[in-house]
């Protein structure tokens, strides 16, 4: 057995801290699988689960129906997605009162892609807010809304240089925000670089590494490449060959994401988010090898 998997190395129940993302469903059969999940996962007792958001009325409402479900079926705490793209600030006031009335208090707070695509320049709308840091304030008028940001370890795109993205980390933390949860990566020394970098900047918020079990390899390494994050080699390798073996791939994803998030525990980290695709087999069985366990005896998380 390799090391990896030693029980010796398993975190405290009481120490280890995870929450899980999710995207609103677009149809049915997406709503069967995300409801499935939520009710796989919610026995390991996340610290929240965040609801993705995009620009748009229809994707708003879906994420709204997607939180107000959470709230009102389960015992999870969300935390809604909220981006600035595309809208005024009343617009966007207005999202986050219906939020606060919904009984959401956590929110993502995100700039959002430029309305052109990634790659194209962002531009903020106007009457809008010109970008999260403000977004973040605006909440913290608005409500006493606990605000998780965005990190890059490896930097956003659109900074010219990692020192220029950790100041802008440092003025969301100003704005208000108390928590950074970072863009997925696969080095772990990246991540750990970044945050001795942060630290040093003077940044004292958790940075909750970001863990995405590739639940696709192809489609993985795509978003990667837009969002500037790197694909080793060796992962590469990993996944070689297995394009038409969806049951091995899936063997291979688990072992991935349960080798850094493991080498993290080591180097002690205690809190992981999971980019979960409205999946719950990988991330459960990463979370089992960390060591979790569901909460005996817990009630159905999902209504009937």
């Amino acid at each position: 057995m390799s090391s990896a998997y030693k029980p010796s190395r398993y975190v405290s129940r009481s120490r280890l801290k995870v929450s899980f993302e999710f995207f609103p469903p677009k149809t049915e059969e997406m709503e069967t699988t995300l409801w499935e999940s939520v009710e796989r996962l919610a026995p390991l007792e996340p610290s929240f689960v965040s609801v993705t958001y995009g620009a748009g009325g229809s994707t708003r409402e879906r994420t709204h129906a997607t939180v107000s479900r959470i709230i009102r079926d389960t015992v999870l705490k969300p935390a809604a997605h909220l981006t600035c793209v595309a809208a005024t600030k009343s617009e966007v006031d207005e999202v986050i009162r219906d939020y606060w009335s919904a009984g959401v208090r956590h929110i993502v707070a995100l700039r959002g892609d430029p309305v052109g695509g990634v790659g194209t320049k962002y531009e903020s709308h106007p009457g809008g807010y010109e970008g999260s840091p403000e977004l973040v304030a605006g909440i913290k008028a608005i409500g006493d809304f606990e605000v998780s940001v965005s990190a890059y370890p490896e930097r956003h795109p659109e900074s010219p240089s990692l020192d220029t993205d950790i100041e802008m980390l440092k003025r969301k933390v100003d704005a208000g925000a108390t928590r950074a949860i970072t863009q997925f990566f696969f080095d772990n020394d990246v991540y750990l670089r970044y945050l001795d970098r942060v630290r040093a900047s003077g940044i004292t918020i958790p940075i909750v590494p970001g863990i995405v079990p590739v639940q696709n390899f192809k489609q993985t390494a795509g978003f990667a490449a837009r969002t500037g994050a790197s694909v080793p080699d060796w992962l590469a390798r990993r996944f070689e060959g297995l394009e038409n073996d969806p049951a091995t791939r899936k063997l291979i994803a688990a072992a991935v994401a349960a080798e850094q998030a493991l080498d993290l525990v080591d180097r002690g980290v205690t809190e992981f988010h999971f980019y979960t695709m409205n999946r719950a087999d990988l991330v459960y069985a990463v979370c089992h090898l960390l060591g979790m366990r569901p909460k005996e005896a817990t009630p159905s998380a999902v209504a009937a």
